[in-house]
């Protein structure tokens, strides 16, 4: 008899197909908040409590902004908001926070440029849906925000999520090592744009490619500053913080840190001697986290940037129940590992002063378009992020059932275009809650 006995294929599609009855595909399409929903501002204010308490009000302002902005930032809004709905039961890796930001290109550890989900601060085993609804409902809100209208924003999560149907159709006939193997790299990537949008794609990535490495932020991050190599005083973004023993207390979290590597990985960055620690502020929902911008150089003066980021629960654990991890950095980057087909070499966690960090180098290669970059291929982006999507969730979960869910019709794809708009009209809704408790007192806010 197998040790890990494996369902057959029959089996698995008729999983899929009997998740139908719990989770009706055309039900996603009706989504309306419960009449016992939480106020969202008190779900994000609620989340202060492990954050350091001089960015908070940082946080509030920039989830000010727009909607956009909002949605970014309010993870755990909709994680409650998805979590009131029957699900599929069919669970993979969730990335947590798959909206269509969350996907770009790095590099992997052979140094080829791989397009990926990016961000695994609320990876978390879950329903796969809840994935798919993120990334839907993420198209339409930046649709709406570069003032593209409802139906540039609709058909672009048809097509998205007809390019998740697709490759995870793909995935339930291929074997688990050409799963496990499929890497998507930057001409893949291309190959979704034409003409003139292909070759700003293609020089964008250039561009940025050249410039997002560790000599390019050493170049544009540093400053000599009494006659040593220092990271540059931007606040709020990057500052020092007022402790004389910085460098011995970054060293006793490094040797935490290394013991996760791999030995041949951990040797390799033991070659870099410590130069200087600052603080950072980074991104909109990460605000209030500790994050720390290390900065690192081998014997000839070449540099390393190692960032150390604060991981707290995952926003989906309140509704899946708690992390088998002890370690919330362990979550993140195991999740990572799980869901990406290539890792940064340095990723790993560590803890200090009972709070967890995962770690992982910082701008190596790392391109991420911004919302005006995006506007004008926001369909072909976002088939993109649709198919990569189906790879993360076809290496953790079962992609025989969940194409079995999916069916042959569109019948999810025009149900998560019908949520994309009802859940963008929430966020619109709930930003405005949030802006009215800033004007009226009750939440602090600052700009910066």
């Amino acid at each position: 008899m197998p040790v890990n006995p494996v369902p057959t294929t029959a089996e698995r599609l008729t999983r899929g197909r009997a998740a139908r009855r719990y989770a009706p595909r055309r039900a996603l399409g009706t989504w309306a908040p419960a009449d016992d929903r939480d106020d969202p501002v008190a779900v994000l204010v609620a989340q202060n409590d492990i954050r350091n308490p001089d960015l908070v009000a940082l946080r509030h302002g920039r989830m000010a902004i727009s909607p956009w902005n909002f949605y970014r930032g309010a993870a755990a809004v909709m994680a409650m908001d998805l979590a009131a709905l029957p699900h599929s039961g069919l669970a993979v890796q969730l990335c947590g926070d798959a909206h269509v930001l969350n996907f770009g290109l790095w590099a992997t550890p052979e140094r080829n440029l791989s397009f990926d989900l990016r961000d695994f601060d609320e990876t978390l085993p879950g329903p796969f849906e809840w994935d798919v609804a993120r990334l839907a409902a993420s198209i339409v809100v930046l649709a709406r925000h570069n003032g593209l209208g409802d139906a540039v924003g609709v058909d672009a999560v048809e097509k998205a999520v007809s390019a998740y149907h697709a490759r995870m159709a793909e995935y339930a006939g291929s074997g688990q090592m050409e799963v496990w193997y499929d890497l998507v790299d930057v001409n893949w990537l291309l190959d979704h744009f034409q003409g003139e949008s292909r070759a700003n794609a293609a020089a964008l990535i250039a561009k940025q490619g050249a410039r997002r490495t560790n000599q390019g932020a050493f170049d544009q991050l540093t400053a000599v500053v009494d006659g040593r190599r220092r990271i540059a005083e931007r606040p709020p973004k990057l500052q020092h913080f007022d402790d004389p023993n910085r460098l011995r207390i970054v060293e006793e979290v490094f040797e935490r840190y290394a013991a996760t590597l791999r030995a041949d990985r951990r040797h390799c960055v033991r070659q870099f001697e410590f130069v200087d620690v600052a603080r950072q502020v980074v991104g909109v929902g990460s605000v209030g986290m500790r994050v720390h911008l290390l900065l690192l150089e081998d014997r000839t003066g070449e540099p390393l940037f190692l960032q150390v980021k604060q991981a707290g629960p995952s926003v989906y654990e309140r509704h899946l129940g708690d992390s088998t991890y002890d370690n919330h950095g362990a979550r993140v980057i195991n999740g990572q590992r799980l869901l990406q087909s290539a890792t940064d070499m340095f990723v790993g966690w560590t803890t200090y002063e009972g709070m967890d960090f995962y770690v992982r180098q910082f701008r190596d290669m790392k391109i991420i378009p911004d919302t005006d970059q995006l506007a004008p291929v926001l369909a072909d982006f976002a088939t993109a992020c649709g198919a990569v999507l189906a790879k993360a969730h076809a290496r953790t979960g079962d992609a025989a059932a969940i194409s079995a869910y999916l069916g042959k019709g569109h019948t999810f794809e025009d149900a998560m275009a019908a949520f994309a708009v009802h859940y963008a009209d929430r966020t619109a809704a709930d930003h405005a809650e949030l802006v009215e408790a800033i004007r009226s007192g009750t939440v602090d806010a600052t700009s910066g």
